[in-house]
């Protein structure tokens, strides 16, 4: 196990670690869940830490304003990627990696995406340790369905980060900062009821994408909430943080 206890930061109860606190829970001997929204303060770096998960939410990665913990969030990816604390960042959580190490984060020119998508992993995917265990047992660069929310979305990469998952809507779907930082723009750890809630509050932004992704969905129920795809991007973050520990 890491040496140290994995922190996760949640910034609304509608986006929860949901599949993916079983797997993280067994692979660490702590997972301290943080929400900020609730009054609970974040450290002031990953020192310490094993591992540090950044979950998804509706505000903006830069809506200070709405929900005033970002700017420590930012800093405390910041500071993940200078220590080499192995980092997880989902949807929002990817957002915040990208806006906190020089890259850019805007509105989608593109629209919502929503519901399942497919995404391609580059040639770079198959020697990154957090990507080994999610593409294990795949043909190398063969596309894979994922669960899609979001309005914003990285348009400029950090520097140094290295794009390892496109997408067809939106290319930056995975992307690695230094050496310990992922950030993943899709869902693996939404669960079926959960997404069915999401959906219902896209219903109200955007009815006819809601329309067109509820049709998909229903094509291909056996695509939503699965935990094998949880558990495998638990184990990609659990198999980083070993590498360090």
């Amino acid at each position: 196990m890491p040496a140290g206890p994995v922190l996760v930061v949640e910034h609304e109860a509608h986006a929860s670690l949901d599949l993916m606190a079983a797997p993280l829970a067994a692979g660490w001997a702590e997972v301290v869940v943080v929400r900020p929204y609730l009054g609970q303060s974040l450290p002031g770096d990953t020192q310490g830490l094993g591992g540090l998960v950044v979950l998804g939410g509706e505000m903006g990665a830069l809506d200070d304003d709405v929900a005033p913990w970002l700017p420590a969030t930012r800093a405390l990816l910041a500071d993940a990627v200078r220590r080499s604390t192995p980092a997880l960042g989902i949807c929002l959580g990817a957002q915040l990696l990208a806006a906190a190490t020089g890259g850019s984060v805007e509105r989608g020119s593109a629209g919502l995406e929503l519901g399942l998508a497919p995404v391609s992993p580059l040639p770079a995917a198959a020697a990154d340790p957090y990507l080994a265990p999610v593409l294990a047992g795949t043909v190398p660069a063969t596309p894979f369905d994922v669960l899609q929310y979001h309005r914003d979305a990285v348009t400029r990469l950090p520097p140094d980060a290295e794009l390892l998952v496109t997408g067809e809507l939106y290319p930056h779907q995975v992307f690695r900062v230094g050496a310990a930082a992922w950030g993943v723009q899709y869902h693996p750890e939404v669960s079926a009821p959960v997404f069915a809630a999401w959906l219902e509050s896209a219903d109200h932004e955007d009815p006819a994408v809601s329309a067109r992704a509820r049709s998909g969905l229903a094509a291909r129920p056996h695509l939503v909430g699965r935990q094998d795809l949880a558990d495998v991007h638990a184990a990609g973050l659990l198999a980083a943080a070993t590498l360090v520990s």
